[in-house]
């Protein structure tokens, strides 16, 4: 049985933060309110809590899920290089909702599916959020929501979608930007490459925000 905490009011915020570090520890998956949509969660260097979330959505390996950390400092541990124009778009828009994919360490011990040793990484501007990725460390974290429906912006929707499949729902209302997160593509920048940043899919970071921070760095525009 799963358990919906309304994190709007203190002894539930408490019960439901406690709940939701322990599920984390056991293997098990969280739905989590962040700043663009609602998220289901698990701990990202456990393969079997992986593979749960991914079943749980109705995806395969060849889709493997983003990882929220707390700050920057958890991003370097992750990646093997941050170059410098991301550098100063993490500076302008972390935390918030850009998704960003970068080499992965090759030395973690993980498995998040199909990554070809990449990993995309965001930095969500939600306390709650936060919060928890202070205390759990970095989480997989995808939409709260079975693969083709549309993302919950409120932890209700999640909790009709994915229902058991999920041990504690987080609400605290609802989210705020209620459309998901931009994911660029900054692997063209690595390793001593003279690519582009590709974006990846379009969301609550603009290109033209993109562009006054990566100029010529980020591809055309579409239809340019």
């Amino acid at each position: 049985m799963s358990s919906l905490f309304d994190c709007r009011d203190e002894a539930e915020l408490l019960a439901g933060m406690r709940q939701a570090r322990q599920a984390i520890g056991r293997g098990e998956l969280i739905v989590l309110p962040t700043d663009t949509v609602y998220g289901v969660a698990a701990d990202a260097f456990s393969p079997a809590a992986v593979a749960r979330l991914l079943a749980a959505k109705g995806r395969g390996r060849q889709q493997p899920p983003p990882v929220l950390v707390p700050g920057v400092n958890t991003l370097r541990a992750l990646v093997s290089e941050v170059p410098e124009p991301i550098d100063r778009l993490i500076g302008s828009h972390w935390p918030g909702g850009l998704t960003i994919v970068l080499p992965a360490q090759p030395s973690l011990a993980w498995d998040l599916g199909d990554t070809r040793g990449t990993v995309a990484v965001r930095m969500p501007a939600h306390r709650l959020a936060i919060e928890l990725l202070e205390e759990t460390g970095p989480l997989a974290v995808s939409s709260a929501n079975l693969t083709g429906a549309p993302a919950a912006i409120v932890a209700k929707e999640a909790e009709r979608m994915l229902r058991d499949s999920v041990a504690v729902y987080l609400d605290d209302g609802p989210a705020t930007a209620g459309f998901a997160s931009t994911i660029i593509d900054a692997t063209g920048l690595c390793a001593g490459r003279q690519g582009t940043v590709r974006v990846l899919r379009d969301g609550v970071v603009s290109r033209a925000e993109l562009r006054s921070v990566l100029g010529d760095a980020l591809e055309p525009d579409p239809g340019t």
